[in-house]
C-alpha cells in the first residue's frame, strides 16, 4: 500500500476529539468515585510516615496525587496507543490487532513487502525480564498464526514505546532467533508508524491548545475531593488533632 501524508487538520481534530476529551472525561469520572476507605486501602502507609506528613491535609493532597499518578499514565497511555494505530491506519491501512488472538500485539501493518506486528507499551522501561519474555513467546505465537494463514513474506516484530529512546533498537537472542524484535521509542516509534520524523513533535500542540479549560474544571472538582478526604481523615483518622499513624496501619494491614 502506497503511503499517505499526514492532514494535520484532522490529526488536531482527531487529538482533541479522541485523546482530550475522553483523558479528561475519565479522569473525573475516577476522581468522582474516589472514597477514602478506598484510596487509603491500596497505600503504603509507611512511606506516607517516612515522607513526615505532619498534616490532615497534607496526607490527602499526597495519596489523591499518587492514586490519580498511577491512573493517569494507563489511562492516557491507552489512549496514545489509539492514537497511534489510527495514525497509522490512515498512513499504511494498518489494524487493531484482534483481541484473543493475538496476545501483547496491538497493530498489525504492511510496509514494504513486510508484516509488521507491533506491541505497544508507553515508556522504555515497561516491563521486568518475566513480561519480556512473554512478549517474546506472543511474537513467536503471532509469526506462527500469520504462517499458517498463508503469509509467506518477511515478518518483523515491533517493542514501540510512546516515548523515550533506545540507542540499540534491534533485540537479538543469540540462542533462539524467533524472539529477536525491534524496540522503536519516542521520535523513532512515531516516525516508524507515521514516515513523519517530526510526528513526535506535532501531537503535543493540539494536547496543550485543548486542556485549559477542562483542567481548570477538573481543578474544581479536585480541590472539593481533597477537602472531603481531608475531613473524613480528621474524623477518623486523627487523635487530639494529630494523625493516628497506628489507627492508619490497622486500617489497612491489621488482620481481621
Amino acid at each position: 500500500m502506497s503511503m499517505k501524508k499526514l492532514n494535520y487538520n484532522k490529526l488536531k481534530k482527531f487529538i482533541e476529539e479522541f485523546v482530550v476529551i475522553p483523558f479528561y472525561d475519565k479522569r473525573t469520572e475516577k476522581l468522582k468515585e474516589l472514597s477514602l476507605n478506598d484510596i487509603l486501602s491500596r497505600k503504603n502507609p509507611y512511606l506516607f510516615r517516612a515522607k513526615n506528613i505532619q498534616t490532615a491535609g497534607e496526607l490527602a493532597d499526597d495519596i489523591l496525587n499518587a492514586h490519580l499518578s498511577s491512573q493517569e499514565e494507563t489511562i492516557f497511555g491507552n489512549l496514545l496507543e489509539e492514537l497511534a494505530i489510527h495514525i497509522n491506519s490512515d498512513i499504511f491501512g494498518g489494524k487493531k490487532a484482534e483481541e484473543g488472538k493475538f496476545k501483547s500485539i496491538d497493530l498489525i501493518f504492511e510496509k514494504d513487502n513486510k508484516k509488521y506486528l507491533v506491541g505497544i507499551k508507553s515508556g522504555p522501561h515497561w516491563g521486568n525480564a518475566d513480561q519480556l519474555r512473554i512478549m517474546q513467546q506472543s511474537f513467536i505465537d503471532a509469526r506462527k498464526i500469520l504462517k499458517n494463514e498463508g503469509w509467506k513474506k518477511e515478518i518483523v516484530c515491533i517493542n514501540g514505546c510512546i516515548y523515550g529512546k533506545d540507542n540499540k533498537p534491534f533485540k537479538q537472542d543469540k540462542n533462539d532467533d524467533r524472539k529477536n524484535y525491534y524496540k522503536y521509542c519516542g521520535q523513532e516509534f512515531w516516525k516508524f508508524i507515521s514516515g513523519d520524523n517530526n510526528l513526535y513533535k506535532t501531537i503535543i500542540e493540539p494536547l496543550g491548545n485543548e486542556v485549559k479549560q477542562r483542567d481548570e474544571k477538573f481543578k474544581e472538582l479536585y480541590v472539593k475531593v481533597a477537602n472531603k478526604l481531608t475531613k473524613d481523615l480528621l474524623d477518623n483518622f486523627t487523635n487530639d488533632n494529630a494523625i493516628d499513624w497506628e489507627k492508619i496501619l490497622e486500617f489497612v494491614s491489621k488482620k481481621n
